[in-house]
């Protein structure tokens, strides 16, 4: 497979497994009673620090249980001067390929450096991620190249799921040089091949194609009675005799019909009496076949009338007239050929596809509104993702049940969208956040508590989702060298020592046994320190 190198590689390439375990150190929880130092115990996490060292703090806890990533990391665009600095020039990154690449970091093009600071990420998230779990990304024209090669070197090439095209905006810009970015990419990945994604709910534009006409049980549409493979289903591919002309009807050429024959004569029997008779058809049933003569299977019969013409005309136009007729029917009165019904409540949900259009998905100037709205008409973030994007992100990846984590959290959208979703249908997702810039606080938490109690004025209004989350800055080490750093507390060095060992939640099982951390799969855990 095709790998990509670039100045700086082998410096990062296992640089995750360098990266120190650091304790999160909760400063406060919320809820719909408001911020307060009592640990309300939310699952739900927003983390101010690197997500590179947040990422490697989740692992003893999360490791290969997170069902769904999204993430929108900076598209290297070169923009300076944003909230987000939409590039990798931040004073941050740069410390760190300093400290990790060297002094040849300073010569590394913008391109590298991007590199550098997504791959070790990347290989965080890949642990984390659940053996059924998927990963979204989304990425503009500059990186999706190099980001698609790094991910089929981290991922896999054979778990690329797609390449969506999410339509970010509802109208192209005039102005625009050259021709008008009206989509961003939106990359997809799963942990193991042949990954399928939820059905969708059907659009009124789809079920418009149903009806009812002969007042059957359920609406319907016409549907081809043939499927392919004549060839290798020769049993399949026989006559059946209409009763209002007569005709003997076969499958198109390379075609069969698409029930067996046993199936197709008890539909066929909705209409009058058939029976099973062998013909002198080979000609008929070779030629549909695309074989010769001598090697069409034999004494294949066909589906004929039991009685006479006239007699089963009369009983299918009894059929005909009344109505539910027979899953296999005939067109044009009777006249034409045979095609099959599909019921609409056999057909389930629809598949989704690799366009998101803004109808569904959202657009960005949906996102920047959302934004005004919640900090009262104060523009505190440049590139906002709309909530509705994230919300079909869940719809397609996700249940009521799932946890999503976003390590480039932003203005906190995937959080919105969590917390929306949840008080809609009564879910219990879950989100965890991580924002390394120093707005996590006054931005990206601070979001989600207008959400959570409500925001807007007046007629504007818009009332509060409920839900809770507890806010964590990176902490001290647990390691410092290959020794335990007694600095943190012995109550997270056990919690950590649990986490590592059995990849459970920790709980204390009895305080009288401060050495007994519990016991799993039949084995009991201690730990002295």
């Amino acid at each position: 497979m095709p790998t990509l190198e670039w100045i700086g590689k082998e410096k990062v390439i296992n640089h995750h497994q360098d990266v120190p375990y650091r304790v999160l150190e909760r400063q406060y929880s919320y809820d719909e009673q408001g911020q307060h130092a009592e640990d309300n115990g939310s699952e739900n996490m927003i983390i101010h620090g690197d997500n590179l060292e947040a990422l490697k703090s989740l692992l003893p806890r999360y490791e290969g249980k997170i069902k769904c990533i999204y993430i929108d990391p900076p598209y290297n665009t070169g923009n300076e001067g944003w909230v987000y600095n939409d590039n990798v020039n931040d004073p941050k990154i740069r410390k760190w390929l300093g400290e990790v690449v060297g002094k040849e970091g300073e010569d590394l093009s913008r391109h590298d450096k991007w590199l550098c600071m997504m791959y070790p990420r990347l290989k965080l998230l890949y642990k984390l991620l659940d053996d059924e779990g998927v990963i979204f990304i989304s990425i503009d024209d500059i990186e999706y190249a190099n980001l698609k090669l790094v991910c089929d070197e981290i991922f896999g090439s054979n778990c690329f799921a797609s390449n969506v095209s999410w339509q970010r905006t509802y109208a192209s810009r005039n102005d625009s040089k050259g021709i008008s970015n009206a989509v961003e990419h939106v990359l997809v990945y799963s942990k193991q091949p042949n990954w399928n994604p939820n059905r969708l709910p059907r659009t009124a534009e789809m079920n418009a194609k149903y009806g009812n006409p002969d007042n059957d049980i359920s609406e319907w549409r016409t549907d081809n009675a043939f499927a392919p493979g004549a060839s290798t289903h020769q049993g399949m591919v026989y006559a059946i005799q209409n009763p209002f002309t007569g005709k003997m009807i076969y499958p198109g050429n390379a075609r069969c019909w698409t029930f067996g024959q046993e199936q197709t004569i008890e539909i066929m029997r909705g209409w009058c009496e058939y029976e099973l008779r062998v013909l002198d058809d080979a000609n008929q049933r070779a030629m549909v076949c695309g074989v010769s003569v001598d090697k069409v299977k034999k004494d294949v019969p066909g589906i004929v009338l039991s009685k006479s013409l006239e007699e089963s005309k009369e009983k299918a136009t009894e059929v005909l007239n009344r109505g539910q007729w027979p899953r296999y029917y005939f067109t044009k009165g009777g006249k034409g050929g045979i095609a099959k019904k599909t019921y609409l409540n056999s057909v389930g949900g629809r598949a989704p596809t690799n366009f998101w259009s803004y109808s569904e998905a959202g657009h960005t100037d949906e996102a920047k509104k959302e934004m005004l709205s919640i900090f009262n008409g104060r523009a505190t973030f440049d590139t906002p993702k709309p909530c509705r994007l994230l919300e079909f992100v869940l719809s397609v990846a996700g249940d009521e049940n799932t946890l999503i984590l976003d390590s480039f959290a932003g203005s906190g959208t995937t959080a919105h969208a969590v917390l929306n979703m949840n008080k809609a249908d009564g879910g219990n997702r879950k989100f965890i956040l991580i924002e390394m810039m120093d707005y996590a606080d006054s931005i990206t938490a601070e979001r989600v508590k207008r959400v959570i109690k409500g925001y807007g004025e007046d007629k504007k209004a818009v009332p509060g989702t409920g839900g809770n989350f507890s806010y964590y800055e990176l902490g001290e080490p647990l390691m410092i060298g290959d020794n335990l750093n007694e600095a943190v507390g012995a109550d997270k060095i056990r919690e950590y020592i649990w986490f590592t060992e059995t990849k459970e939640n920790f709980q204390n099982p009895n305080a009288d046994k401060p050495y007994y951390l519990g016991s799993t799969a039949q084995t009991g855990y201690y730990f002295f320190l």
